[in-house]
């Protein structure tokens, strides 16, 4: 037996999705339009980072073949002469949404074929009966937001009027989501998660995929920050995952960072957690020193999307990757015989795009571990044709959905 090792970095497309424009995103490409940025110095920061974009260690296992491969263009600075080390390719999403539960159950081989619930770019967005449900349930004195926002920009916005009026803050985005945003300190972390049970409960009808608690600390508009402590909400997947049919098999599943609150808990072992990239990063060094032969680890590295990827920060976006390349050998070099790594991303969120949200594009696929020689899989027309590769890799029975390219 051997392990595999799934690694999301969240928001990490390569362009090129053949129904982009389906979503408003046709031309949008997040390695492509970083690098190029990087190449005319627009991703350059003082303190930061400065030139071309540099990811040596992903370009010799294969992203910038794949990146070519998936939009025709060459990304600047990702130029690799020799043939890439790695199994190498890009992977299409069929599920409706571009969102972070569909892109995540399609990859552990359920793509999302229903439509999402979502809320209108309105003031109010919500409900009326909705928030007056919450309100009245949850012994609140009303909400506050009730529209579509970044969540960094709307508790700067309303941070302090929450301090002083108990009100929660309550947003959206173009995703189907409820996000709530409180006061670690003075609402109560506990208060918080409760709350969000509650609404989720009252949003069900609505086929919402997530409500998450979004605490912060601080005193004032200058100083909030959001803490480690969000929690995600959602909805279990239409019918079981590869992470349900390792677990019936008796096999561990590690998740790492929100992974298991994108799958409602179900088909997890254990939950290793972390703040930022870097922790995630030593959190999955440490799921792999805990995992026996016939284990998966599933990691999500969040802060290339929530941190850059909607923020629009380009040098941040960079930085973050390079910094990641960076780390990577680290990764490759507690591979065990037999071991099978596998980064990939969920969806796109080009920092140089218009708007907050996400990006149609497809996802680069990345293979390596000892003995595997580096190939092309092309272009694989679901996610979904990563887990079932993984099930074949760790001897479980194929799913439905996907073809393995191993």
């Amino acid at each position: 037996m051997s392990r595999a090792i799934l690694c999301v970095l969240d928001s990490f497309g390569i362009g090129g999705a053949p129904d982009a424009e389906h979503f408003g995103d046709a031309g949008s490409d997040t390695l492509g339009h970083i690098a190029e940025a990087c190449a005319r110095g627009d991703g350059d920061r003082e303190g930061l980072r400065k030139g071309p974009l540099h990811l040596p260690n992903l370009d010799r296992l294969g992203l910038g073949r794949a990146s070519k491969l998936s939009n025709g263009i060459a990304a600047p600075g990702l130029d690799f002469a020799g043939e890439p080390d790695g199994i190498w390719g890009c992977a299409a999403e069929v599920s409706n949404g571009k969102d972070t539960p569909s892109g995540h159950w399609e990859i552990a081989g359920v793509p999302v074929r229903f439509d999402w619930g979502y809320f209108p770019d309105t003031v109010p967005t919500f409900p009326e009966a909705l928030i007056d449900e919450v309100v009245e349930r949850g012994a609140i004195a009303g909400v506050l937001g009730n529209k579509h926002a970044s969540g960094t920009v709307i508790i700067q916005e309303l941070g302090e009027e929450h301090l002083r009026t108990g009100k929660p803050i309550f947003y959206t985005s173009a995703d189907s989501v409820i996000q709530i945003a409180a006061h670690e300190e003075h609402f109560g972390l506990e208060r918080l998660y409760a709350l969000c049970e509650l609404t989720r409960e009252i949003v069900d009808p609505y086929n919402i995929g997530r409500v998450i608690a979004r605490p912060f600390v601080g005193s004032s508009a200058e100083d909030f920050v959001r803490t480690p402590n969000r929690r995600d909400y959602s909805v279990l997947a239409p019918e079981p995952t590869l992470l349900d049919r390792l677990a019936d098999q008796g096999r561990s599943v590690i998740g790492v960072g929100k992974i298991s609150d994108i799958f409602a808990h179900q088909g997890v072992s254990k939950v290793l957690k972390g703040a930022g990239n870097d922790e995630l990063f030593d959190k999955t060094l440490e799921a792999m020193a805990l995992a026996k032969d016939g284990d998966l680890i599933f990691s999500n590295f969040i802060d290339f999307d929530s941190l850059y990827g909607h923020r629009r920060d380009v040098p941040g976006y960079a930085a973050a990757l390079e910094h990641f390349d960076q780390r990577l050998p680290e990764m490759i070099a507690q591979l065990r015989e037999g071991d099978l790594l596998i980064l990939t991303a969920d969806h796109g969120c080009d920092p140089t795009w218009q708007g907050t949200d996400h990006t149609r594009e497809h996802v680069p696929v990345i293979g390596t571990g000892p003995g595997i020689e580096g190939r092309s899989i092309g272009i694989r027309s679901t996610f979904a044709d990563i887990g079932e590769s993984i099930a074949l890799h760790l001897g479980i029975a194929l799913g439905s959905h996907g073809t393995s390219f191993l």
